[in-house]
């Protein structure tokens, strides 16, 4: 007997055998049980989420004579002939290639006829969506009043494609994605079944690979056990037989683009593509491998959304640490317009290439999230370099800030107690006296954006802000993208004045200007250094 492929060898003959779609599973059989059958269903899904397996096992249930708790029995007549697709009584149609109207008519003609040997007639039509208009139009009376023994299944991968008018008349079933621990689990027992020796992580990449499909897990699975017959299958095997690559190149790529180290990425892509690698696969991993990287940045709640081992959290949380959110999303966004230019390129390695040099070099881009980068690569720069000891000369830019409008040009400590109390006058005193203190402390990029804006006091709310003019909107838009950096002045302020102390960013034209007091123009007994 001829080979047969893993996926239609180990169909499931049950529903207890169909793995990821219990909603869909236990509602059937409840219907089988009490024998509420409907007329038409529908089933709708991604590829290879069990879609036909399921029509296939409702069309012998409701033929079966011996079923067995809704199951069908397997071993009478009516089961073997719809399992070797013998059976009369079950006639499977694919729309992609009878989509007219002159097969809808033959369907229609059909159903006039009494099942031959089981008490249904059962139509599987897959790939429903393919039908024209003329043929779903067509169906419709029949559809909507079928002979009491005749039962529509539609399939569809596409379900926005199909009339209201045919979804209105049919019990609508949705197949989820089936997760990858569900479909390692599955294949963990087949291999056993199979007696073929196989790596764990070797099947859990390959559950990953498939996407929520158990058909695609399948034919990946049986195309690595082809390639390494007799052998014993590793996770290295996988990936070599895949065209894919270790997690661990993931990472020193982006150590290389963070460093702008583009000899470094050049010669991992190099390497990549020696080995056979197929670049769009590549750059779809490490889509993911960086997606994965913020989800851990954000939370531990999001860490248990990745499907990955211990391990391999640790040391993508210590990743996370040296990466923003923003950069992330900066490269995320570069390398899925790389994705749609790689579908119809016909010099893909050059593509790739010219990317991954944008990654390296934000100077090439003119968007905001790359002026964000290089800012953030300059910071870094210059908090290196005073690290060292040595103080950068770097000349302070010239910032044209229109002045916030305060109540008056001075402001004396009589003018504030006229509308605080004393002990926050004092609290507005001891911030005031530190304010310029401590922007001096801070790396120069940082202390120049907090001076494009006006320490100022809401008199409305007894609020303390930091409002910017139109003019230093690159000023405010940076606080926004790093609120880490004004958290970090906000706790320099607090331990200073000995409480806690919250600076709320906002524009000046956004704000009454009769509630506004330019703190910046109060009176002080001290001098303040510049």
């Amino acid at each position: 007997m001829s080979y047969m492929a893993l996926y239609r060898k180990f169909r499931p003959s049950t529903f207890d055998e169909v793995k990821g779609q219990d909603h869909i599973v236990t509602t059937l059989r409840n219907q089988l049980r009490t024998g509420r059958i409907g007329h038409a269903y529908l089933f709708c899904g991604t590829r290879g989420t069990g879609k036909t397996s399921v029509a296939k096992l409702l069309a012998k249930a409701v033929n079966c004579t011996s079923p067995d708790n809704g199951n069908p029995c397997g071993e009478c007549e009516n089961c073997k002939e719809i399992a070797q697709g013998n059976s009369m009584d079950v006639i499977e149609i694919d729309a992609a290639s009878n989509n007219g109207v002159d097969n809808i008519r033959d369907i229609k003609e059909q159903v006039q006829y009494s099942p031959s040997t089981g008490r249904y007639k059962v139509y599987i039509i897959d790939e429903v969506h393919m039908l024209s208009i003329g043929a779903f139009n067509a169906l419709l009376k029949t559809l909507e009043e079928p002979p009491e023994y005749v039962i529509f299944i539609l399939a569809t991968t596409e379900v926005h494609k199909i009339p209201i008018t045919i979804l209105s008349r049919c019990q609508r079933y949705d197949f989820h994605r089936i997760t990858s621990a569900t479909i390692e689990k599955r294949l963990r027992e087949l291999m056993e079944e199979e007696q073929v020796e196989v790596e764990q992580q070797a099947l859990s990449y390959i559950a990953k690979m498939a996407d929520g499909s158990m058909r695609d897990a399948l034919s990946l699975l049986d195309q690595c056990i082809a390639f390494y017959l007799g052998k014993k299958l590793t996770y290295d095997n996988v990936l070599e037989v895949l065209g894919t690559v270790d997690t661990s190149v993931y990472q020193e790529l982006l150590g290389c683009v963070q460093s702008q180290n583009i000899l470094g990425v050049m010669n991992i892509l190099e390497k990549v593509m020696e080995q056979g690698r197929e670049l769009t696969q590549f750059v779809t991993d490490f889509i993911w491998y960086l997606r994965n990287l913020m989800l851990v940045g954000t939370s531990d709640v999001a860490c248990e959304a990745l499907e990955v081992s211990k391990e391999q959290l640790i040391l993508m949380q210590e990743e996370a640490k040296k990466i923003d959110d923003a950069t992330l999303i900066r490269y995320i966004r570069i390398l899925s317009e790389l994705l749609n230019q790689l579908r119809f390129a016909t010099t893909k390695r050059v593509l790739v290439e010219v990317a991954f040099i944008k990654l390296c070099k934000p100077q090439m881009e003119v968007d905001q999230s790359s002026v964000l980068e290089r800012i953030r690569q300059l910071e870094s720069s210059l908090d290196k370099l005073q690290r060292q000891g040595i103080q950068p000369a770097v000349s302070q830019p010239q910032v044209n800030v229109v002045e916030i409008p305060a109540k008056s040009s001075e402001i004396t400590k009589e003018d504030l107690e006229e509308k605080f109390p004393k002990a926050q006058v004092e609290e507005l005193y001891q911030v005031v006296k530190n304010w310029k203190n401590i922007k001096r402390e801070l790396p120069v990029i940082l202390r120049d954006f907090l001076s494009q804006g006006k320490l100022s006091v809401d008199e409305s709310t007894n609020s303390l802000l930091l409002l910017y003019p139109p003019e230093g909107k690159m000023g405010k838009d940076y606080l926004a993208r790093n609120p880490e950096k004004l958290q970090e002045v906000e706790q320099r302020l607090s331990k200073q004045v000995g409480k806690e102390i919250k600076i709320e960013v906002a524009e000046a034209t956004q704000r009454k200007e009769e509630n506004i007091i330019n703190l910046e123009c109060i009176h002080m007994d001290v001098t303040i250094e510049e």
